[in-house]
């Protein structure tokens, strides 16, 4: 390696290293001056289906139990899944295109063997937006447990925006949110092709639905003991 490619290299590396720090920092900072109420939390164990947008909403699935998300094996990843961890969300890396397989299997371990919930943006990692992909469906059945759909909203405008594809926000000092859970809806055993099309249309309906109900009765909710 040539020392141009080296020095690359190390910027890279630095770079992310400094970018982790930060984003763990801020969002220790946030999370004392921001709530997220959480409604309709699931007793049983399950896997929750969030859009790519709504991903810091996972800090508040860890609830009754732990959580574990499956993070991009990526420099972006790499610092979600550090900042992940410093606020006890657990992770796995890997996506579609780069360790996907072995992500899953680890992800299902876990679920299986821990006292643990998983999660997946359902979107991600590149869109379409808000269009459901099947890979939950097969990691819930795996793993033998539901999906429970989850969006994550605030009306104010304390949010860090970002001009991506799935309109990613961030929550700033001062933000108050809520959580919505939906209802489990569970995977058969040996799904068809038919079964799974049908899973699929009904968490993405479910989160549609999900996000028209907390819109409208988002003060309601954040008044709810």
């Amino acid at each position: 390696m040539s020392l141009k490619e080296k020095l690359k290299v190390y910027r890279k590396t630095k770079g992310t290293e400094f970018l982790c720090l930060i984003t763990i920092i801020l969002f220790h900072i946030i999370r004392f001056f921001y709530r997220c109420k959480c409604i309709n939390y699931p007793e049983v164990k399950c896997m929750f289906a969030l859009w790519h947008a709504h991903q810091c909403g996972v800090f508040s699935c860890n609830q009754n139990r732990k959580t574990c998300i499956m993070v991009s094996d990526s420099q972006d990843g790499e610092i979600i899944s550090r900042a992940a961890n410093a606020m006890g969300v657990e992770t796995v890396r890997g996506s579609k295109t780069r360790g996907g397989a072995k992500a899953s299997l680890e992800l299902i371990r876990k679920i299986k063997e821990e006292d643990v919930n998983g999660a997946l943006t359902i979107d991600g990692p590149k869109g379409p937006n808000r269009i459901v992909k099947k890979g939950i469906i097969e990691i819930a059945k795996m793993a033998q447990v539901p999906i429970v759909p989850a969006v994550w909203w605030s009306p104010q405008k304390r949010f860090l925006k970002f001009n991506s594809w799935d309109e990613f926000r961030f929550p700033l000092i001062g933000t108050n949110l809520v959580m919505l859970f939906g209802e489990p809806i569970p995977v058969p055993e040996n799904p068809t092709d038919e079964d799974i099309e049908r899973v699929r249309k009904k968490i993405e309906d479910d989160l549609n639905a999900l996000y028209v109900d907390i819109k409208k009765n988002y003060k309601k909710y954040l008044k709810q003991k």
